[in-house]
């Protein structure tokens, strides 16, 4: 059974961080770009960050740029967001995400997500 599952979302002041991890299963997700997205409540879902297959090349959306990381352990078919100095306007839903319907699978310019996990709740307040 292929599946995504988010953890480490959790509450945190404002300068705080945390460590969501994206775990898959059913597949082998060596051969995934995988992304990061997140959805705050009554606005849309956003791209936050993708990490390609086989040459780990990353992106990330400008309003977390210097502030998270995206990585990927392929022995545990894990990919992380680290994400530090947190800010209010962060607190969102954040999802994983893989295309699973297409051949162009690989790299994050490519990909076409289609297959989500359940989401893990990321806030930040005083």
């Amino acid at each position: 059974q292929v599946q995504l599952v988010e953890s480490g979302g959790g509450s945190v002041q404002p300068g705080g961080s945390l460590r969501l991890s994206c775990v898959a299963s059913g597949f082998t997700a060596d051969y995934y770009a995988i992304g990061w997205f997140r959805q705050a409540p009554g606005k849309e879902r956003e791209g936050v960050s993708c990490i390609s297959a086989l040459d780990g090349s990353t992106t990330y959306v400008d309003s977390v740029k210097g502030r998270f990381t995206i990585s990927r352990d392929d022995a545990k078919n894990t990919v992380y967001l680290q994400m530090n100095n947190l800010k209010s306007e962060d607190t969102a839903v954040y999802y994983c995400a893989v295309d699973r319907a297409t051949e162009n699978h690989y790299y994050c310019e490519d990909y076409s997500p289609n297959y989500w996990g359940q989401g893990t709740q990321v806030t930040v307040s005083s």
